[in-house]
């Protein structure tokens, strides 16, 4: 049986890196990288004036890190998520609802999976018709709401808020944020299973239907960048969410804002290779000649975020700085 071995999330809380992390920080390479990248971390943390914001790009909630996200928002430790459509509905809500994903077993034929109806991501299974339920879910959401305009940050809020009630497995990402008052903006939202589910809506729906406005996405981050003034970056993986969240910067001096500062504390987690010039992989340091982000306390971490990650959670859970953090509750700001 290929669906028999769930991807069993790890939990941060359970053990104590913070060892770890120090020992790291007297090697060299990828060990040293991450043990500066979590003291950048923690200083963020420390900063009571400070915005902290969690980029998520890439297929770590699938893989077993589903449950740092939601810790991290618990404790305090993220105030605003921008993420990829699949991170959020493909994979966290996905298991919302109930469903699972499961460990690949050896070597696979993927022309067999397809007639099986499960799709592979590397080493990880899905079950396509649990993936459609999800769809579905997402048609019957949108046709429960006024049919206008959605930065995909309010249609969320209404995922959270439907999951209160009607959630299989409680405590999700897309729940808690919704209880703690943190905002998740998804600003290519319909590259996912969303995406599925909102045109079905507009086909059920031609004369009066809900749409995504992902304007608005990049209006509502930039009013919590104008209102936070110190931010700091915790980027796991590159891609939309990584540059989305890094413009916000440019975008409030475009609204007449040149006083906004610099993202002052960034941490990147990536595998990308720089040498194409492409976003995804761009340095910190490049962000920098674009206004974007301080070089003052950033660290580019290149390694397979599922590998590292638990770590720099961990020792920042331990190290305790999230207990002395008032919440920021930037959802109020648009109530």
């Amino acid at each position: 049986m290929l669906l028999s071995t769930p991807v069993e999330h790890i939990d941060f809380k359970s053990f104590d890196a913070r060892p770890i992390i120090k020992g790291m920080g007297k090697m060299s390479f990828t060990s040293r990288d991450l043990s500066r990248a979590a003291d950048i971390f923690n200083a963020l943390l420390q900063d009571k004036n400070a915005t902290s914001i969690l980029t998520l790009a890439g297929s770590t909630s699938a893989g077993g890190c589903m449950d740092i996200y939601t810790d991290m928002v618990r404790h305090n430790m993220v105030d605003v998520i921008v993420a990829t459509g699949a991170s959020i509905v493909d994979m966290d809500f996905f298991e919302a609802l109930g469903f699972r994903h499961y460990q690949a077993d050896g070597q696979v034929d993927d022309r067999e999976l397809r007639d099986l109806y499960i799709d592979r991501i590397y080493d990880t299974y899905i079950d396509e018709e649990d993936l459609q339920a999800v769809d579905r879910t997402i048609f019957e959401i949108a046709n429960s709401l006024e049919p206008r305009p959605y930065s995909s940050r309010e249609f969320i809020w209404e995922m959270g808020k439907w999951l209160t009630k009607n959630a299989k497995k409680k405590g999700s990402l897309v729940q808690t944020a919704y209880e703690q008052g943190v905002p998740i903006f998804c600003p290519a939202f319909t590259d996912s299973s969303a995406g599925f589910g909102l045109v079905l809506h507009q086909k059920k729906n031609p004369k009066k239907y809900l749409s995504i406005d992902s304007v608005a996405d990049f209006r509502e981050l930039t009013d919590i960048k104008i209102a936070a003034g110190t931010t700091g970056l915790l980027m796991v993986g590159g891609g939309v969410p990584k540059n989305f969240t890094q413009d916000t910067v440019v975008c409030a001096e475009i609204l007449g804002h040149p006083d906004v500062e610099m993202h002052k504390y960034a941490v990147q987690i990536t595998v990308a290779d720089v040498r194409d010039g492409a976003c995804s992989s761009s340095t910190l340091k490049e962000a920098c000649s674009w206004g974007k982000v301080d070089v003052a306390q950033e660290q580019m971490v290149f390694a397979e975020a599922g590998s590292v990650l638990p770590l720099l959670a961990s020792d920042a859970y331990h190290r305790g700085h999230w207990k002395k953090r008032g919440r920021k509750n930037w959802a109020k700001l648009f109530k």
